[in-house]
């Protein structure tokens, strides 16, 4: 059993913008498949750059804002709500486009890799 409290949680930078925070309340080896279950908070204007994942796909759920997320090459609308499932080898970008902070609860799983 592991039990965390986000408001409770430090901060550290994400690995695709590390000026994006995001608090980590699982990490890889916690549970498993599981690489990581975590909340970001994009400022407006803040990107996390275009970057696939070849062993993992990823859930996105966002929790407020706005944004949009490109997949490949089509864009997909980001607001309170949706969910956005990134499957492996999908490119990914994430842009906060709202003027207010862009909050996301995240998890990724890992995947065979043959």
């Amino acid at each position: 059993m592991k039990f965390t409290e986000l408001n409770q949680l430090p901060t550290e930078p994400v690995s695709h913008n590390p000026a994006i925070q995001k608090k980590v309340m699982l990490r890889l080896g916690d549970l498993p498949h599981l690489t990581n279950f975590a909340q970001a908070q994009f400022a407006p204007g803040q990107v996390a750059a275009a970057h696939s994942h070849r062993d993992m796909c990823e859930v996105f759920f966002v929790e407020a804002g706005t944004g949009v997320i490109q997949i490949d090459d089509r864009s997909y609308p980001l607001h309170t709500g949706v969910c956005i499932a990134v499957e492996p080898n999908e490119t990914h970008e994430i842009t906060n486009t709202g003027t207010e902070e862009l909050v996301l609860t995240y998890f990724g799983l890992r995947v065979d890799v043959a």
